[in-house]
């Protein structure tokens, strides 16, 4: 690990589609159902994932709406562990206070402050008065652009015009108090993290930031660990046993995170 005093951890995550829990290849993600690729359909419903991340005391994770139906199921969620998790998917200024009042920790936005792919300042600042900025996430969700990232909104498919860099996230940080910031090229692959991006995230952020994409390795910790300085936090997805996967152990995943708070 690095020698900094904060050490990056694994941040746990709930992504519903149709109402369920599932783990879906993020570049495959739109309307048109034949392009999707799906890893993982759970049994089990969102509160299980809810009490066993209460259970264990893995505080900022995230449950993501992806796309419609999935209310019921993100409220089922917040529910088992209110105060527990943030919400995100869909979220604008008129339904923000609403998940926070449902139980959410946080609200993330993302689609909503880029109407016609153009990042609206305005808008952030009016949901950033609206709930609190402690109570806001900004999801910098991004694919890659030659040798540089842009962030991707309406289910990861449309490249905006805002680049990912330490200019744009030092004007996010104004308005919000931590990052969710999904690799969608690399999401749900198990190929791998963008190891650049994420080296790139160390030099930038100056808020919380959790970085979400191609997980598939325990080790995979100590490599962002060591590449962002310990600034930047890591989601599984795909490879995680509770998820079907079976390169990562839920429980060694735990461990770690003990380990690195001890």
């Amino acid at each position: 690990m690095t020698s900094s005093s904060r050490h990056s951890v694994f941040r746990p995550c709930i992504d519903l589609h149709d109402g369920k829990v599932k783990q879906i290849v993020g570049g495959t993600l739109s309307d048109k159902q034949n392009e999707l690729r799906t890893n993982f359909v759970a049994s089990h419903p969102p509160r299980f994932y809810a009490e066993l991340y209460k259970q264990h005391n893995l505080t900022g994770g995230h449950v993501i709406m992806l796309g419609k139906g999935n209310d019921e199921a993100a409220k089922e969620a917040l529910l088992a562990w209110p105060g527990g998790l943030q919400v995100g998917g869909g979220i604008n200024d008129q339904n923000a206070r609403h998940w926070l009042e449902a139980g959410a920790s946080k609200v993330i936005v993302t689609s909503f402050l880029f109407p016609d792919g153009k990042f609206s300042l305005e808008r952030l600042e009016r949901l950033s008065s609206l709930v609190g900025k402690d109570n806001l996430v900004v999801d910098v969700s991004c694919r890659r652009v030659g040798d540089k990232w842009f962030v991707a909104t309406e289910k990861w498919q449309r490249i905006t015009e805002m680049e990912v860099c330490k200019e744009s996230l030092d004007l996010l940080s104004q308005l919000c108090s931590e990052f969710l910031i999904h690799a969608a090229d690399v999401e749900g692959l198990c190929q791998g993290i963008d190891e650049a991006l994420v080296r790139k995230l160390g030099e930038w952020v100056t808020i919380p930031t959790t970085y979400a994409g191609g997980a598939k390795s325990v080790s995979d910790l100590e490599t962002v660990d060591r590449l962002s300085g310990g600034k930047v936090d890591l989601t599984y997805g795909s490879s995680l046993d509770i998820f079907g996967g079976t390169l990562v152990k839920f429980d060694d995943l735990v461990r770690y995170n003990a380990e690195a708070n001890a």
